[in-house]
């Protein structure tokens, strides 16, 4: 694990994927995704060792309390970063656990070089879509696709 931030509560950079880490994200997976099962051990480390993804913790007193995953790539136009599955656990919503993971990420993707980063937040997430508007995210009119596979 790769310290980024030290104090209330400490952010780094997951490098190895621990009984811990496994357990945290069979707590915190649900509750970010209904529809989708929590990653196994296997799946972590495919994300932990892909050149694209940085995934990040934040842990309060030895427990993980929450993760987002940062994807940087490269594309004709620049490099482009995205923040994907952001979660904190209930038991640390608004104690700046969420700003803490975003504000590490966005360092993050300017020290790649990273020229902009996306997210999505649906509406109904009300608490987090103030966040990123509190931390500089501006709200684009785009439409945004998906295709199911």
């Amino acid at each position: 694990m790769i310290a980024l931030h030290t104090g209330p509560v400490k952010i780094y950079e997951v490098t190895e994927v621990t009984d811990e880490l496994v357990e945290a994200f069979a707590r915190l997976i649900p509750q970010l995704s209904s529809s989708n099962p929590p990653p196994d051990r296997e799946f972590l480390g495919r994300i932990v060792g892909s050149d694209a993804s940085i995934l990040l913790a934040a842990e309060d007193e030895g427990v993980v309390v929450g993760s987002l995953t940062l994807v940087v790539f490269p594309i004709p136009t620049g490099i482009r970063a995205w923040i994907e599955d952001v979660v904190v656990d209930s038991s640390a919503r608004g104690k700046g656990v969420g700003g803490a993971l975003n504000k590490h990420a966005l360092t993050v993707a300017a020290e790649l070089g990273a020229t902009t980063v996306d997210l999505t937040s649906r509406p109904s997430r009300e608490a987090a879509n103030r966040l990123y508007q509190e931390l500089g995210f501006e709200r684009r009119e785009t439409n945004v696709y998906r295709y199911n596979l």
